[in-house]
């Protein structure tokens, strides 16, 4: 099974780069992060004319996720639990073909001297109780896929002490970011990668993309039994050279078929 994670910056702007990586690249799940619309005006039809199945969680001009799939979508729970006055859409959850995947949209941070930043932290310790508290004592396999706004060590910035003091590289985001992991999860494209200077975002502004000047933000996280199915993690830097393309490109993950009971 491939499991992809896109940030798309608006499905509607983006929607021919990303009808022609899913003809492409065909992933069995493809997860979408800032699709930047109400889910009543999500491209669905177009979507589904290339034999996906789509759940989505929309807002009107900003954030959004959704989840594609060839396979059927089910129990499907919009929003991260744990706090119910907050109304962004940054997260969905599914199961399919046994597996529980999430698309997940975190928030950015900045400026790190605003409640911003707190939302921020605020969230990840959300993400942290649910991952240890629902996901983990199901014992079902997941993938938790998607733009997560860190970039968790500074081998996956171009430039760390530029960004030492931004949102995404703050000590209080990494430390999140790995308490994550300690609770028993792999962050797949590193645990297969030990180069440096691969990225998955770079900014619009001009020389950032063919300098190579980015920041690896766009992870998959996999669940232990999920881990012991993964085959290859690969960032696919073709759709970012396509014209008017997203600022982030897509990661993607294989695993393997479970074995039998």
């Amino acid at each position: 099974m491939k499991i992809a994670t896109f940030n798309v910056n608006s499905v509607k702007a983006r929607l021919p780069r990303v009808l022609e990586w899913l003809d492409e690249f065909s992933p069995d799940v493809a997860l979408l992060q800032e699709i930047k619309t109400v889910s009543e005006d999500f491209p669905a039809l177009e979507i589904e004319d290339r034999g996906y199945q789509t759940a989505v969680h929309g807002q009107k001009s900003y954030n959004g996720v959704a989840i594609l799939s060839k396979h059927p979508i089910e129990d499907v729970v919009m929003g991260l639990p744990g706090d119910e006055s907050d109304d962004q859409a940054r997260y969905i959850e599914a199961t399919i073909s046994g597996l529980r995947v999430a698309s997940i949209y975190l928030p950015n941070g900045n400026p790190v001297d605003t409640e911003k930043f707190s939302y921020k932290l605020s969230w990840m310790d959300r993400l942290v109780d649910h991952i240890q508290n629902t996901l983990l004592p199901s014992e079902q396999p997941f993938v938790l896929g998607g733009d997560y706004n860190v970039v968790p060590h500074d081998d996956d910035v171009y430039d760390p002490k530029g960004w030492a003091n931004d949102a995404l590289c703050r000590q209080e985001s990494r430390t999140r970011f790995r308490t994550i992991l300690n609770l028993g999860l792999t962050e797949a494209w590193r645990a297969l990668h030990t180069e440096v200077g691969a990225y998955s975002f770079w900014d619009y502004q001009a020389g950032r993309w063919p300098r190579n000047e980015g920041v690896r933000i766009d992870h998959l996280l996999l669940s232990p039994a999920a881990a012991d199915r993964l085959v290859a993690c690969e960032i696919d830097r073709e759709p970012r050279k396509r014209e008017r393309p997203s600022d982030h490109t897509p990661v993607w993950c294989e695993l393997s078929t479970p074995p039998p009971d």
